[in-house]
C-alpha cells in the first residue's frame, strides 16, 4: 500500500494550486455564462472585480503611504498589479485624458480563452483604483485574449469627455 502511495506522488502532473484556482474560476465563469447568460456571468464577475479592485487599491495606498494616488501612479498600479499576478500589461500610451495598456499575457493562462465574462475583472479592478484616485474612469475592452485575440487593449479614460463618451465601456465614479 505504501508503495502505491509514493508512486502516485511522483506522478508527473501539472496540478498546482495556481493551475486549480484557475481552472476553478473558469469553470465557475463557464457554468455562469451557461445558466444565467454572458451579460449576468459577467454582472457577478463586476461586483467581485470591484471588492477585489477596492482592496488592492487600500493595499498600494497604504504601500506608497497616499491618501490618494497620482494618473503616473495609477498607470504604474495597474501594470504591478498585473505583473504580481502573472499578467504581462505594459503601457502603450498616457496622456491627461487617458491610459491605454496592452497586455500580452493573461493571468488565467489559457483558462479565460472563451471566457469573456472574466474580463469584467479586469474591468472592475482597474476601473476602481482609477476611478477612487482620479475621480472618474471608463474602461475600455478593444481586444481581449478571452475573446481571441493575441494581445489585450485597454483604453482607460479619466475625463469624462466627448471621446469618452463616444468609446463602448464600462464607467467608474469615485465613491
Amino acid at each position: 500500500m505504501t508503495s502505491n502511495k509514493t508512486e502516485v506522488s511522483r506522478l508527473p502532473l501539472s496540478i498546482d494550486s495556481d493551475i486549480f484556482l484557475r481552472s476553478l474560476l473558469r469553470e465557475l465563469s463557464g457554468t455562469l455564462e451557461e445558466v444565467v447568460g454572458l451579460t449576468e456571468a459577467a454582472g457577478f464577475v463586476s461586483i467581485v472585480g470591484q471588492h477585489i479592485g477596492e482592496w488592492m487599491d487600500r493595499e498600494y495606498r497604504k504601500a506608497l503611504c497616499a491618501e490618494h494616488l497620482s494618473q503616473q501612479q495609477v498607470s504604474d498600479v495597474l501594470v504591478d498589479l498585473k505583473k504580481r499576478i502573472n499578467g504581462d500589461f505594459y503601457v502603450i500610451s498616457a496622456d491627461h485624458d487617458r491610459i491605454v495598456l496592452g497586455n500580452r499575457y493573461c493571468p488565467f493562462g489559457d483558462k479565460v480563452l472563451d471566457r469573456t465574462s472574466l474580463c469584467m475583472m479586469t474591468s472592475n479592478v482597474f476601473g476602481t483604483i482609477s476611478a477612487e484616485n482620479l475621480g472618474y474612469a471608463k474602461v475600455c475592452l478593444h481586444n481581449t485574449i478571452a475573446g481571441g485575440d493575441k494581445e489585450c487593449k485597454v483604453t482607460i479614460h479619466i475625463n469624462h469627455n466627448t471621446t469618452a463618451a463616444q468609446d463602448e465601456g464600462r464607467e467608474y465614479y469615485k465613491t
